[in-house]
């Protein structure tokens, strides 16, 4: 990527992920000078799929990205929930009636091709990229905020984003605590479509299969040439605290008993590496000083509300309307430049929140997706009794991002599971 220049940008932005990029190219459409540092020797995205929701396709769409996204993903007909055990449909969402509501679509993409659209979106605006530099400190000074290097140099803007990811440095400036082990492991695999072609599988919908400490989510990627698989499972390892935990054999017995699909999918994933979940407990100041973190810096997720990507774009596309809003009136007032004291502050008035919200409903939702039992038959009967077109429990998350603080959204999958009567006959 480019050399280092001896301009002082207007924003230094730390960390070359999905939410850096994203919040770079926000920012340089506001006219300002962006220079964005990565510590990986090359941009790239492990991983393989990720579902974006119209909360952020908007954004895609307003960025002149969304054309680019379709081409490199796909917009399926449905999501449907089913229970692992039996493979019964429990409820499903018509993501083509969801995209007439809110006039953007529900799409599924490989992580790769959406980091792939963003680094080529900062490459066209003119965003300073720089790779190899691991950041070590990140200090206010008098006229904005430094971040330090591992090499030794120091870059100054007058204001920095920290998009550091899960174990940010800039985070500790602000809180002293850990990840939180969840003891659930995820394994993945997007194979080409001719490898399941004579599964029991969906080449047009996101397929979620919810059992008894696991589930299992399929669904098509790449215009339809690739299948994207992922297994997650609660690891009796982890809850023994043993060190070498989420292995192959776990995953094996985690699902067994589980319906023919997932026995069909089991052999394809990848068995050489597998992704051990951890989320942070919300925090609701992300700012100190010319310093705010962004994306898993902030609030890295568990991932049962397929928000953890979106937020990140969520994050940098509110701070740069803020940004936005902040110049027009400093050119009302017959100035120019950013009060960056009240973009920062009116960031950190709508974001922590939500993603609170957001990250604590994960948690819950993947308690509700897990149990066993009785609870599990209360909870086909709940997720039965919903009418596909009922959108009063998705509009906090997919409607128009709140530039405003939020009311308190109705949480449909927190319904106590004891309150709802079995029919007559159930067997758990």
């Amino acid at each position: 990527m480019s050399e280092t220049t001896t301009t002082r940008p207007d924003v230094i932005v730390v960390g070359g992920g999905i939410g850096g990029l994203s919040a770079a190219l926000a920012l340089s459409r506001k006219g300002l000078r962006v220079r964005l540092l990565e510590r990986a020797k090359e941009f790239g995205e492990v991983g393989a799929g990720l579902q974006i929701a119209p909360n952020c396709t908007r954004m895609l769409a307003d960025y002149g990205l969304l054309d680019e996204a379709k081409t490199l993903g796909v917009v399926p007909k449905a999501m449907v929930m089913k229970d692992a055990t039996d493979g019964s449909e429990l409820t499903r969402l018509d993501l083509e009636d969801l995209e007439r509501k809110y006039g953007f679509p529900y799409m599924v993409i490989h992580r790769s091709d959406l980091h792939g659209i963003f680094l080529r979106a900062c490459q066209r605006a003119g965003v300073e990229l720089l790779t190899d530099q691991a950041c070590v400190g990140y200090a206010n000074t008098a006229s904005g905020a430094t971040a330090t290097f591992a090499d030794g140099h120091v870059e100054e803007a007058e204001m920095v984003i920290a998009a550091d990811g899960m174990h940010s440095v800039a985070r500790r400036l602000l809180v002293d605590d850990q990840p939180v082990n969840s003891s659930y492991v995820a394994y993945r695999g997007a194979v080409t479509i001719d490898k399941v072609a004579e599964n029991q599988v969906s080449t047009d919908s996101v397929v979620v299969y919810i059992g008894p400490g696991c589930h299992f989510v399929q669904y098509p990627l790449r215009g339809g040439e690739m299948f994207n698989q992922v297994a997650v499972f609660q690891s009796p390892k982890a809850l023994a605290g043993e060190e070498d935990w989420g292995t192959p054999d776990e995953l094996d017995a985690a699902f067994e008993g589980m319906c023919e699909p997932i026995q069909l999918g089991l052999p394809l994933m990848w068995r050489d590496r597998w992704w051990r979940m951890f989320d942070r407990d919300p925090i609701l100041n992300w700012v100190h000083g010319k310093i705010a973190l962004l994306g898993d810096a902030a609030h890295p997720p568990l991932q049962y509300m397929a928000q953890g990507a979106i937020m990140a774009i969520e994050d940098g596309w509110v701070l740069a309307e803020h940004v936005g809003a902040q110049q027009a009136q400093r050119t009302a007032d017959g100035g120019t430049g950013v009060d960056w004291d009240r973009a920062l502050a009116a960031y950190n008035a709508v974001r922590p929140e939500h993603c609170r919200r957001v990250l604590s409903t994960g948690r819950k939702w993947g308690e509700l997706w897990h149990v066993d039992g009785v609870k599990r038959l209360q909870r086909n009967v709940i997720l039965r009794s919903r009418d596909t077109y009922d959108y009063t429990y998705t509009e906090w998350i997919y409607g128009p991002t709140a530039l405003t603080p939020e009311q308190e959204p109705p949480l449909y999958p927190i319904i106590p599971l004891a309150s709802v009567t079995l029919p007559e006959g159930a067997d758990a």
